[in-house]
């Protein structure tokens, strides 16, 4: 899985942060801004996981002190109470959104308290800001920064090399940083305040993964990737003597210092051809473990070997699980059990196909065990057993031949630890997630260990477009790399991502507004259609059609009524096709790339944003028509939206440093448009549920109002607005998208470029509450038994409003004719006593309109038979069962 989604975003965003200083704010900009927050509780929406973790780092004093990083997700620390993570860098700002990507960590084993980042997302132009080393004293809930004269890559090829990062484990005030781009060695001697170049390190690296990469991105010397102290070669309070460095160059891949870091050589004898991806120092046995690769990773690799360096000798020894022959990968992912020394284990990070390797010795690598082998082709043995109950996506709906399986155990394996406190437990990092067991040690004796996912706390998504429909589901999500999810319950994992098709990225969505179970998603994918279309509020989807010529995503807009669509795909200009996308046709009077989105009243009427101009459409998306307004951002980095319930009144926002930057609004359908006076700049705008007491949807933005960077809120159709989060709440970049809440005042999700989606409840009265059930008139309900095996049942309850009201909330009661229990229900609140149980709706799914229905599903246990419920009550009135 390729981590390329970032990249497009992340030019457009260079392009603004590049252009100069902001415009200075008039007196009247701050006048309508209460910048004190509202007092907002903030919480993901539950993914687990999603991105790419190229580090875990544990402490090797404190039992239970971890932490992991990112690469463009920030740092996390582990909750042993709670076996969570937390999340580090939630504070980054917007202007240092680059320090969101983390390149490495280093914890304190002198100071457990201590830990240290260095942060900083490319090297190239994309990232305008230069990297810098965070140090906290109270184990990452505060940092203070060193910034460096050069940038870092958490999000660079060879970013799962490493640690590059390091503190003297003897004299914890000194630590070593390797750079990248020809930048050396470097070193503090007062715990990370400052930093200066180690000027007689011999070697800057030479490894470049393309060196014809005009962008700089795969072009960029990957410089120098580790660093490993020999603890025994000091003692508490004297700096280590021993030091050894990892270079990417392939000749000249391991130096060291035996003075200090006084003097440096390249170590003799070493073996050349491969780029030491990570080297591993076991100081009881005085073995240095290296592992090798042709390549950088963290996605390449055809080659690669292990190596072991007796430190006391200088006696070189290959320590390969197989011949180098036989590897179509590299080795990366590299630990030693400190309760064991002598037991080492590896993986073959680029093993794309049929699943990643991990490799085991007991013996310091005279022998090595695997993960799982063949038995007769393509039949597999594992030594593991995979429980992804935690987050089902993770089989990503495949349906693989063997020898592929699913859940795979993984991809891109460059992190892999096993706890120095605990041989049974261990944590590696792929592609997607953590995945980890606490009962390594089976391994060795024959048995099964189990492989889970130990992620819940790190969400690592980058979020493109956001819907919150008025009925259905709370939350649909276009997302990087794993394509996005419909949440029905945000504290709960969704069962799947997005499916048939399944983009690697989809980069935008929308619903019909008056009928929201239609939905629409456009995406990027290899090979295959790049729209999908849902008739069920996204809980299903089926492909369309491309026209002639796409080759992505791009943007898309549903009708009204859902009986037309309008895309602008990338590789094709602006198309429109009634019903669900089997014909298309080009819409003339609009150019290609443009952003289009829908009116949410009229379904005729589409607009669109290209280049400084507005378009509108009255045809269903035939035709364009320019507006003849002025004044609008000439750059493409802006985003608008149609107001639901109003015909003809539009929002947008975006804009560039350099010209026009901040939000506009029209109320005849972009004929005209008025720029607030009080917003400098805005980058997103978004619409939820109106205020107790108020007519006119409370908007939502990430924007600059005030001079103060953050997400706003205002109740008053922007007359004022009040800033919402806080500076602990900032989450690097936050410009891809916005919505509020249609069903709950004051709730809103907010897109992030690595924190996955960010949702925000407010503590103001009215806000986050719904009313207590009262339904009245007639129900209908249907009970579906979905799945059943050996003592178990997933089953389906739909209930329908067959009255002539709308229902406010609603409680649903039944009792199971055989002792059924419920062990787990979404998209409802549930009780059980006995064979009685009683169903409530959740926040968002309180209200049901005269002939809608609201669906809720469980997994239950049952023995004997598993007869359905005969009778349910809304209340006290009976439904009738279908």
């Amino acid at each position: 899985m390729q981590r390329t989604r970032i990249l497009t975003a992340v030019l457009a965003l260079a392009a603004g942060l590049l252009a100069g200083a902001p415009p200075a704010l008039g007196a009247d900009a701050a006048k309508n801004v209460s910048i004190t927050a509202d007092t907002y509780t903030w919480k993901n929406a539950r993914i687990d996981g999603g991105g790419f973790v190229p580090g875990i780092v544990f402490n090797r004093k404190e039992r239970n002190l971890a932490y992991a990083r990112t690469d463009i997700g920030g740092a996390y620390r582990w909750q042993q109470s709670s076996k969570t993570w937390t999340p580090l860098l939630d504070s980054v700002g917007w202007d240092d959104w680059g320090h969101t990507g983390v390149v490495s960590l280093a914890s304190d084993s002198v100071d457990p308290d201590r830990v240290y980042a260095a942060v900083g997302t490319y090297t190239n132009s994309w990232d305008p800001g230069n990297g810098a080393v965070l140090r906290s004293a109270d184990r990452g809930a505060s940092w203070q920064k060193a910034d460096l004269p050069f940038k870092l890559g958490g999000n660079m090829p060879g970013r799962g090399m490493g640690e590059r990062l390091a503190v003297d484990p003897n004299r914890n005030s000194v630590l070593y940083l390797g750079a990248p781009s020809g930048k050396g060695l470097w070193r503090s001697t007062d715990s990370g305040a400052s930093w200066s170049q180690v000027a007689n390190f011999p070697n800057v690296g030479n490894y470049v993964q393309d060196p014809s990469d005009t962008s700089g991105y795969a072009s960029d010397n990957q410089g120098i990737v580790w660093v490993t102290f020999d603890e025994s070669t000091g003692t508490a309070g004297t700096a280590t003597r021993t030091i050894y460095v990892g270079v990417a160059d392939k000749d000249n891949a391991v130096y060291r210092s035996t003075d200090a870091g006084a003097t440096w050589s390249r170590v003799a004898g070493q073996p050349t051809g491969y780029l030491a991806h990570k080297g591993v120092l076991d100081a009881a046995n005085g073995y240095l473990y290296l592992a090798y690769s042709d390549k950088g990773g963290p996605y390449d690799g055809g080659k690669g070997r292990l190596w072991r360096y007796a430190t006391g000798t200088g006696t070189w020894t290959d320590i390969s699980p197989v011949a180098e022959a036989d590897t179509y990968y590299g080795f990366s992912g590299l630990t030693v059990d400190r309760q064991k020394p002598g037991t080492v284990m590896a993986t073959a990070y680029s093993s794309w196909w049929p699943d990643t390797q991990l490799f085991r010795s007991t013996d310091s690598g005279g022998t090595w065990t695997k993960a799982w082998d063949y038995t007769s082709y393509p039949d597999r043995a594992n030594r593991y057993t995979m429980d992804v109950s935690s987050s089902p996506w993770l089989t990503w709906g495949a349906n693989p031949s063997p020898p592929e399986q699913t859940p795979k155990l993984g991809w891109m394996t460059e992190a892999l630890e096993i706890d120095p406190f605990d041989s049974n437990r261990m944590m590696y990092g792929t592609g997607a997630t953590i995945y980890g067991t606490e009962d390594l040690t089976k391994w060795d004796g024959g048995g099964r260990f189990t492989v889970r996912p130990m992620v819940q706390g790190l969400e690592e998504t980058a979020v493109n477009d956001l819907a919150s429909p008025p009925s259905g589901a709370p939350l649909l999500s276009a997302l990087g790399d794993v394509g996005g999810f419909r949440h029905t319950d945000l504290a709960k994992v969704p069962s799947m991502m997005f499916t048939q098709p399944n983009f690697t990225t989809t980069t935008s969505l929308d619903f019909a507004e008056t009928s929201p179970n239609t939905f629409v998603r456009v995406g990027d994918l290899d090979s295959g259609p790049h729209i999908a279309f849902s008739t069920d509020n996204g809980a299903n989807w089926f492909a369309g059609t491309d026209p002639s010529g796409v080759s992505g995503g791009g943007t898309v807009a549903a009708a009204a009524d859902g009986g037309r669509f309008v895309w602008s795909p990338a590789g094709a200009g602006v198309q429109y096709t009634t019903g669900f996308g089997t014909s298309w046709q080009a819409s003339s009077g609009i150019p290609a790339g443009a952003v289009v989105e829908s009116d949410r009243i009229d379904p005729k009427v589409f607009y669109g944003f290209k280049s400084g101009k507005f378009y509108v459409s009255s045809d269903g998306g035939a035709t364009f028509t320019a507006s003849s307004a002025s004044g609008l951002p000439s750059g493409d980095s802006v985003r608008f939206k149609a107001l639901p319930g109003t015909k003809g009144e539009v929002w947008l926002a975006g804009g560039a440093t350099d010209g026009a930057y901040g939000l506009w609004h029209s109320t005849d359908a972009g004929a005209t448009f008025t720029k607030l006076t009080g917003v400098g700049q805005a980058d997103t705008i978004g619409f939820g549920k109106a205020a107790p007491g108020a007519s006119y949807q409370t908007l939502y933005t990430s924007a600059k109002i005030g001079g103060v960077r953050g997400i706003f809120r205002s109740t008053d159709k922007g007359a004022t607005w009040t800033r919402i989060n806080d500076d602990a709440h900032q989450w690097g970049w936050t410009g891809a998208a916005i919505t509020g809440d249609p069903r709950v005042y004051g709730r809103v999700y907010v897109s992030t470029n690595g924190r996955g989606v960010v949702y925000g409840d407010t503590s103001d009265a009215g806000g986050g509450t719904d009313p207590t059930p009262a339904p009245t008139g007639a129900c209908t309900v249907t009970y579906r038994i979905t799945n059943q095996w050996s003592g178990g049942f997933q089953a389906d309850v739909q209930l329908s409003n067959a009255g002539s009201s709308a229902w406010d909330g609603w409680s649903l009661g039944w009792s199971f004719a055989d002792g059924q229990r419920i062990t787990q229900l979404w998209n409802a609140e549930y009780t059980q006593s006995g064979s009685a149980v009683t169903a409530r709706n959740v926040s968002w799914n309180g209200g049901v309109a005269a002939g809608s229905s609201v669906s809720f599903g469980f997994t239950g246990s049952w023995s004997g038979t598993n007869a359905g419920p005969a009778s349910f009550k809304l209340g006290e009135q009976s439904c009738t069962v279908v």
